[in-house]
């Protein structure tokens, strides 16, 4: 299972390489347009763009080492790699965001404002039409491959998208003589990169702290009770690894059985977790039942 995993991981890196060469092609066009054109907001959006170029190599550096193979000093394998570079990501964005953010509000507040050129309109739909481009193929390759990683770069994909067509829409009523548009336009991209880069934050601490989904805690241990011979389930905890799952069952069964009866029982709930839940691996204890 470990291989195939591995596999599905390189599948991933061609997602990655998508987006950084997409990024980097509307980043500079923006930032060049932006420039020429006078618009402040195509501006605050290439820089946008250009930070997802970072996010994006994040993630291709995190899915390469996640699918070094456990040794020595990661027993558990490199699966976090991915989940560390996202937390690097985030705090970059952040950055970048109050950048924009600070320089934007100070163009607002200084009441300078340009009227841009139309063509920054146009660059701006064009952008968000490549953006989608590639988020829906992002989209389904990470379904496919079953990456968290892949699938939130896909969603910052879409977001972009919206961005861009948001910014485009702000320039092309900023054409008519209301430049102060165009700068409040900028204002709000440096609000929505923050925003992005809080969210990808909290996710990766999330994740890192060993947090878990307690609703899908929950499932598990409804589903393990209902195995025969299963009297109680003491404890479950999970935690992730990359985008992989890992569980930790305490049951309890009739202290008359055999070891063979409780091993078989315990296999159950192994295969119930990997091939229902797609869990990763599970380690389940077996205790007498203290009734």
């Amino acid at each position: 299972m470990a291989n195939d995993r591995y596999q599905e991981l390189k599948q991933a890196e061609k997602g990655a390489i998508i987006s950084i060469v997409a990024y980097l092609f509307i980043s500079i066009l923006k930032l060049t347009v932006g420039n020429w054109a006078g618009s402040e907001a195509l501006r605050a959006d290439g820089l946008n763009n250009a930070t997802d170029i970072i996010a994006s190599i994040s993630v291709l550096i995190g899915l390469k080492v996640s699918r070094k193979p456990a040794d020595e000093d990661h027993r558990y394998g490199h699966w976090k790699a991915e989940t560390v570079a996202s937390l690097i990501t985030s705090l970059i964005m952040i950055a970048v965001g109050l950048q924009v953010l600070y320089s934007s509000i100070q163009t607002v507040l200084d009441g300078r404002s340009e009227t841009p050129d139309s063509i920054a309109a146009i660059v701006g739909i064009g952008s968000a039409s490549i953006m989608y481009g590639v988020y829906f193929y992002n989209k389904k390759l990470a379904e496919k491959v079953k990456s968290s990683g892949l699938l939130a770069a896909a969603k910052d994909n879409r977001s972009d998208a919206w961005t861009s067509i948001g910014t485009a829409v702000a320039v092309f009523a900023a054409t008519f003589r209301l430049g102060w548009l165009d700068s409040l336009a900028a204002v709000v991209v440096g609000v929505l990169i923050i925003k992005t880069g809080v969210d990808i934050f909290r996710e990766s601490t999330f994740s890192l702290s060993d947090g878990f989904d307690i609703e899908l805690i929950q499932q598990y241990k409804e589903e393990i009770e209902k195995i025969p011979g299963v009297t109680r389930v003491k404890s479950v905890k999970g935690r992730n690894y990359g985008a992989n799952i890992y569980v930790d069952v305490v049951v309890e069964m009739p202290a008359e059985f055999s070891v063979k009866q409780s091993h078989a029982i315990a296999d159950q709930i192994e295969f119930l977790l990997r091939d229902v839940f797609g869990v990763f691996e599970i380690d389940v204890h077996v205790e007498p039942d203290s009734q």
